[in-house]
């Protein structure tokens, strides 16, 4: 017994580890676009180009991310994913520092192509890997939590970008990310043993991308969370021009509405794996799901009360972040054990139609962003109404390790 609890003791420090060291891994993934965002207008002056063309410096790597999601979930079938993971980071290390030595605007272009592609292995294996570390719950928790630490990217990177830039220069970021990534693979190198080995993935490798997405439970779980996100993402993308030229408000008024959001994102994120012990997975998926409606909901009937005020924003839009915060982390996870095995393939399929929706829900609101409130938040009841319906209509994974009497043994 002893022996066994010092077993324990040790292992666990060594799993925060592992789990904070994909998590890194994944961050700086994210950080490919808000850390050069600051440098992005002073490269026309730069480089001698247009700013037109300068934009393309962040389309080529949301491209080459697009292309690296459906690749990285199909190379998890045949390789490992810690093998993956750390290839994938020392890939986009390298084009980090070969980007820092760019010397014209084409040839940045074209790495960053590259380098978004590199930069998404660690998006698709992270998931897996989580898994291969804890229990059901144990991922549920871990996973919220690597949501709500993803979640402050977008809103630190460019503030840590703009600094850099005027300290050090448009290449400083790079070099950062660059350095980094070679930091986390040097650990892993040193320390083989911490990220969790799986020589192929567990599962039938015969899956395709055709088979996942024909599986009604994964759409259950994955498509709501892909509508959910996609519908705030969406918000959160047009609110800026709607608050600025509709509502005669300033962008305070958008970081505001922000941070009260992702503030109560990362409070729940936080206690999910102590409600799903207690409730269970279900009950606090379906939950969440309907507060991310009633969220959207809420706005809607804002809307349609005209003469809307910015600074009453942040008083409805946590509601709709709540929701997703609480049905995150044990939605995510259960559409990965709905896969059998194919996590790889869900997570590209999941974070896929979460960009997809995003954009076009944006592009949706785009023709109409001077209508004002009312408008975004037809679109945003319009996307996350749907993911209502699939919790509703669809019957929920079945297996041994969710209820909440069960789910009170495991991490």
């Amino acid at each position: 017994m002893s022996g066994q609890l010092h077993d324990i003791a040790h292992k666990k420090p060594r799993k925060i580890l592992a789990f904070l060291t994909i998590v890194a891994g994944t961050v700086l993934g994210l950080a490919g676009i808000d850390l050069v965002l600051p440098s992005v207008p002073a490269m026309p002056g730069i480089f001698g180009t247009s700013q037109a063309t300068a934009q393309l410096v962040l389309a080529a790597y949301v491209t080459g991310t697009t292309i690296g999601l459906l690749l990285f979930g199909s190379l998890a079938s045949h390789f490992g994913r810690r093998r993956l993971f750390i290839g994938s980071l020392a890939v986009f290390a390298v084009l980090s520092l070969a980007a820092a030595m760019a010397t014209d605007i084409w040839t940045l272009i074209g790495i960053r192509l590259f380098q978004g592609a590199a930069a998404s292995g660690s998006a698709v294996l992270a998931a897996g890997l989580i898994r291969g570390l804890f229990s059901d719950l144990g991922a549920m928790r871990a996973i919220s939590a690597m949501g709500s630490i993803e979640s402050l990217v977008p809103g630190l990177a460019p503030i840590a970008g703009a600094w850099l830039h005027n300290t050090e220069g448009w290449q400083a970021s790079f070099h950062l990310t660059g350095i980094l990534c070679l930091a986390i693979c040097l650990l892993v190198f040193v320390v083989p043993s911490l990220l969790p080995h799986i020589g192929s993935k567990k599962g039938d490798t015969s899956s395709t991308y055709l088979k996942v997405v024909s599986n009604v439970t994964f759409l259950r779980y994955g498509l709501s969370h892909a509508l959910i996100l996609g519908g705030l993402l969406t918000f959160v993308f047009s609110a800026p021009a709607v608050i600025i030229q509709t509502m005669g408000g300033t962008i305070e008024d958008f970081i505001l509405m922000q941070f009260v959001g992702v503030t109560c994102f990362i409070v729940t994120s936080n206690v999910t794996g102590s409600l799903v012990k207690r409730f269970g997975a279900e009950t606090i998926i379906t939950l969440g799901t309907i507060l991310a409606l009633l969220g959207s909901t809420l706005l809607l009937l804002y809307a349609l009360m005209g003469s809307n005020n910015p600074a009453h924003l942040c008083w409805i839009f946590w509601v709709l972040n709540t929701g997703l915060g609480l049905r995150g982390g044990p939605g995510f996870v259960r559409a990965l054990m709905a896969n059998h095995g194919d996590d790889e393939r869900a997570s590209a399929i999941i974070i896929l139609a979460t960009m997809g929706i995003a954009a076009l829900g944006t592009a949706l609101v785009a023709p109409f962003i001077l209508n004002g409130l009312l408008t975004l938040t037809i679109v945003l009841v319009a996307i996350i109404f749907p993911a209502v319906i699939l919790i509703f209509a669809t019957d929920p994974l079945q297996d041994a390790g969710t209820t909440p009497d069960e789910a009170a043994n495991q991490e």
